[in-house]
């Protein structure tokens, strides 16, 4: 399982060292880089494919433990900071782990080590060609994707909309995603992915499917009505 991976830290040297590291383990792929949290939202907002943070806290206008707080949907962190005393505000936010510059690159690798059992533990979905398996209501259910009218971020959970019903699985919301045929489902909201055969009308900023209306972000119309055109 590769890791999909995203720097944020304003210090050159800084990404250097984390760009080295990362290329040395096969099971992490480095996705972009960014200097500030402004270049890392346009990023989040329109990469649902970002497992994993690596985010330094101490950056200016808005620091790195504020800027993950307003992530709605957040990727796994882990932070990065020459300051110790940042330490306990990184753990109150569910932070995997905490990396105090300068850090050898066993201690990295101990960190990512814990995003991996994280992960693994946390992937409780499944696919076949035409089906996932997802774990709700301590019960596995097998889901024709075709019935899928729409998935919905709900906290720290993600509701599966079917025609009949809904799932609501402990999952994160890019993982189930990710089980999903890209020419099939696009996401079009930080919060909602949609079955584009599903969808008949476009008014605005709103879509519909059968009689549910779902918005339609800012950064994400663009995508989305190019593939609609298409289909």
């Amino acid at each position: 399982m590769k890791i999909n991976c995203l720097i944020i830290d304003d210090e050159p040297s800084s990404q250097i060292v984390l760009k080295t590291f990362i290329d040395r383990i096969d099971f992490l792929s480095l996705s972009n880089v960014c200097n500030n949290a402004i270049e890392a939202l346009s990023i989040l907002n329109t990469d649902a494919s970002i497992d994993l943070l690596f985010l330094d806290i101490n950056m200016p206008k808005i620091s790195g433990l504020e800027f993950y707080k307003s992530l709605k949907n957040p990727p796994l962190v882990i932070f990065t900071t020459a300051y110790p005393q940042y330490a306990v505000d990184g753990f109150e936010v569910n932070a995997i782990d905490y990396l105090l510059k300068p850090f050898s690159f066993d201690r990295f690798l101990s960190g990512v080590n814990k995003v991996q059992e994280v992960l693994k533990q946390t992937n409780i979905a499944q696919k076949t060609d035409d089906f996932i398996f997802i774990k709700a209501d301590k019960k596995l259910h097998k889901i024709n994707t075709s019935h899928i009218r729409y998935i919905e971020a709900f906290g720290d959970y993600v509701k599966i909309h079917t025609s009949e019903k809904f799932l609501l699985t402990n999952n994160r919301f890019k993982n189930i995603l990710h089980l999903l045929d890209e020419a099939t489902f696009i996401q079009v909201h930080k919060s909602f992915a949609v079955n584009i055969q599903l969808v008949s009308v476009i008014d605005g900023n709103q879509l519909l499917i059968e009689d549910t209306k779902i918005p339609i972000g800012l950064t994400y119309k663009t995508a989305f009505l190019e593939k609609f055109k298409n289909t």
